[in-house]
């Protein structure tokens, strides 16, 4: 791989961690989403940077950026578009909505009905919106970064497994530590925000998405892979196991977090890394109770049992 490709994602992540302080990991996988041309789910309490992560990676890539607040009365319409009747010409002219620029946030994703959820269906699976038997096609590259809040639930429709399944990974920020915070508290970050100027330009991000695909995998991997996922369909603690657009994402995503470290191969550190975030959010668990009695059905700690039983390829 050419050291071009590998300074542009350097380039990026210095870029994103200035206004996202201490947190290199969460802006590696969400690097790692934009180069696989997926979309990320954050799941985090308010107040840790969701909403900074997104605006700082669209500005330090020079896209467009909407943010799109979901509330219980928000339409379709609201995200799509509409057509509007011009008396002038006679016809219906079609006013896009926010969903068309490069990087949205879609905050608080689960406060809005499943009606208006569904609606980014067509859009994060295919980049494209069709309405009126019209289709139009959304700029390229396209991101969603969508956020909820896990541990506030009134008033929120919980997200379907067909609109959890659009999400190529998901990931929690979490909580800065001590030295990171009080950097925080002087200052850091969302002042740096502001000032963030693009790092790469759109044809550079279209050019790395390209060159992910040519990242190697083993056909060793692909039956890891293969190995991880039919133990979740198999697995008597879940209810749904990984779908094969789970297996394609996990791949996928593997061969975007080879190139974020300059490799034109992906190893099986890649797969493990990547199984959680990329695979737990697809599954759902049945309720069981561990040895102290206590109800337990995380389906991160099941993803993590299954790699400890599947035989590393060598």
């Amino acid at each position: 791989m050419g050291t071009n490709f590998t300074d542009a994602i350097q380039r990026l992540q210095s870029s994103v961690e200035q206004a996202l302080v201490g947190k290199p990991e969460v802006v590696r996988l969400a690097i790692v989403a934009l180069l696989a041309r997926g979309h990320l789910l954050i799941e985090d309490v308010p107040g840790v940077g969701k909403t900074t992560l997104a605006q700082a990676l669209a500005k330090s890539l020079g896209l467009t950026f909407q943010r799109i607040q979901f509330t219980s009365d928000l339409l379709p319409s609201d995200i799509l578009g509409v057509s509007v009747f011009d008396p002038r010409k006679s016809e219906f002219e079609f006013k896009p909505g926010p969903i068309f620029a490069n990087v949205i946030l879609a905050d608080e994703i689960n406060r809005t009905t499943p009606k208006t959820q569904s609606s980014l269906l067509e859009a994060m699976n295919e980049a494209q919106v069709s309405l009126d038997h019209h289709t139009y096609h959304l700029p390229r590259p396209f991101m969603v970064l969508a956020t909820q809040n896990p541990l506030e639930y009134q008033g929120t429709h919980p997200l379907p497994e067909s609109q959890m399944d659009r999400f190529l990974l998901r990931i929690r920020i979490g909580y800065p530590d001590e030295t990171h915070e009080r950097r925080i508290l002087r200052g850091a970050g969302a002042a740096i925000l502001e000032r963030l100027q693009s790092v790469l330009s759109q044809e550079a991000v279209l050019d790395l998405q390209g060159q992910v695909e040519t990242v190697r995998v083993d056909e060793s991997l692909l039956g890891y892979v293969m190995g991880i996922v039919q133990a979740t369909r198999n697995h008597g603690a879940l209810a749904l196991g990984v779908s094969p657009r789970g297996s394609l994402a996990l791949v996928r995503a593997a061969q975007a977090l080879a190139m974020t470290e300059g490799r034109q191969y992906c190893i099986p550190d890649d797969i493990k890394q990547l199984a959680v975030p990329a695979l737990a959010h697809r599954v759902i668990a049945r309720a069981r109770w561990d040895s102290a009695g206590e109800q337990s059905d995380d389906p991160e700690a099941l993803i993590r049992e299954i790699l400890q039983e599947v035989p590393v390829p060598r």
